[in-house]
C-alpha cells in the first residue's frame, strides 16, 4: 500500500463515504438502514452550505483508495463539532486516525476556534481512547437506543 495522504473532500467522495459509514456500522455495531441516510443528509448539507474559511473535511488514501475521513463544522462562533470520523479496518492501528484528528484540530484552531465538541459512541473504544490521549474530555454518557441497537452515547469536549 503506497503511503497514506490526507486531502481535501470532494463531494465525489460522498458516496464512498455513506457506503462505508453504511456498511462498517452495520457490519460491526449492528446498525440498522437509517444509519445511511443520517449520513448522506450530512454531507448533502456540508456541500451545499459549508464555509471553507471555517468548516472542511479530509479523506485520507493511498493510491486510488480511500481509507478514511474526519470533518470539522461549524456549532457556533466559538465552537466547532467534529464529524464524520471513519477509518477503514485495514488503516487502524498505523497513526493515520491520529494524523486525521491533528489535522482537523489544527484547522479548527487557524479557524479561529476556542474549542470542539463530538459526539460518538463507547463500542469506539479506540477512537475514545485517541480523544482521551489527545486532551479531549468525555462531558456525558448515556444509554439510548439509536439506528435499531442498544448504545452507550457519549459526548466529548476539548478546549484548543
Amino acid at each position: 500500500m503506497d503511503a497514506p495522504v490526507i486531502r481535501e473532500f470532494r463531494a465525489g467522495d460522498a458516496p464512498w463515504l455513506v457506503e462505508r459509514h453504511q456498511t462498517l456500522y452495520a457490519r460491526d455495531e449492528g446498525f440498522d438502514d437509517s444509519f445511511g441516510p443520517l449520513v448522506a443528509a450530512i454531507l448533502d448539507a456540508f456541500i451545499a452550505g459549508h464555509d471553507p474559511a471555517c468548516e472542511r473535511g479530509w479523506i485520507a488514501e493511498a493510491g486510488d483508495r480511500r481509507l478514511g475521513s474526519i470533518f470539522c463544522v461549524r456549532l457556533d462562533d466559538r465552537t466547532a463539532k467534529l464529524r464524520l470520523f471513519l477509518l477503514e479496518p485495514e488503516a487502524r492501528g498505523q497513526g493515520l486516525g491520529k494524523r486525521l484528528l491533528a489535522t482537523c484540530m489544527g484547522f479548527a484552531r487557524g479557524a479561529g476556534y476556542g474549542g470542539m465538541q463530538l459526539w460518538t459512541h463507547e463500542s469506539h473504544r479506540a477512537a475514545c481512547a485517541l480523544y482521551r490521549a489527545t486532551g479531549w474530555e468525555l462531558t456525558e454518557s448515556k444509554p439510548v437506543t439509536s439506528f435499531g441497537v442498544q448504545l452507550v452515547e457519549q459526548s466529548w469536549r476539548i478546549s484548543l
